[in-house]
């Protein structure tokens, strides 16, 4: 089930819902209103359409492997 992400109309609350069918009817976690907008998701992504370069930062190493909290990018291993 896909997870889409309302606000209620009553009192501004957002919040995510896991629903079977986007037409589903959703009740607001705050307030219990039934009249909740649907949100647009926003997906994050790097590169030359996001105005971010997909060049690696300095100090970018790839034999330090994968892992870590980036990647191994950051030199943080775990």
């Amino acid at each position: 089930m896909p997870i889409y992400e309302y606000r209620c109309e009553s009192c501004a609350e957002r919040f995510e819902e896991l629903v079977r069918r986007p037409d589903d009817t959703v009740a607001c976690p705050q307030c219990g209103g039934t009249a909740a907008e649907r949100l647009l998701s926003v997906f994050a992504g790097v590169g030359a359409s996001s105005g971010t370069s997909a060049a690696p930062e300095a100090g970018f190493s790839p034999q330090r492997g994968a892992g870590g909290c980036c990647g191994g990018a950051c030199g943080h291993m775990h």
